[in-house]
């Protein structure tokens, strides 16, 4: 399985109405690309102090990684994403991904 982690750093004239909506958009993708197992997503809780900022993200879980390579490729993924970059601060360039192999949950 792959788990699919990305961080983002939202403008401060992004409401939390609005992050709803953008990450409702990519929860709505679960089901309708094959593969997409789960999304998750929610403000940084961390008390730790070392998030560089990025203020919230989320994580998608994919059986594998031609279903990862098929939810990047989908055009509904290309446009949810685009909403989500267009409420970053800086676009893309404040944009984390990091996808990493786990075992598949019982």
């Amino acid at each position: 399985m792959i788990r699919h982690c990305v961080f983002v750093k939202f403008r401060a004239d992004v409401s939390a109405d609005e992050r709803s909506e953008i990450y409702a958009g990519l929860a709505a993708l679960v089901g309708q690309i094959d593969g997409l197992l789960s999304a998750d997503f929610g403000p940084n809780i961390s008390p730790e102090g070392r998030s560089q900022g990025y203020n919230d993200g989320f994580i998608m879980d994919l059986a594998d990684a031609a279903a990862r390579d098929r939810y990047l490729a989908d055009p509904a993924h290309k446009a949810a994403g685009a909403k989500l970059v267009a409420a970053l601060e800086g676009g893309q360039n404040v944009l984390m991904i990091f996808d990493m192999e786990v075992a598949a949950q019982q």
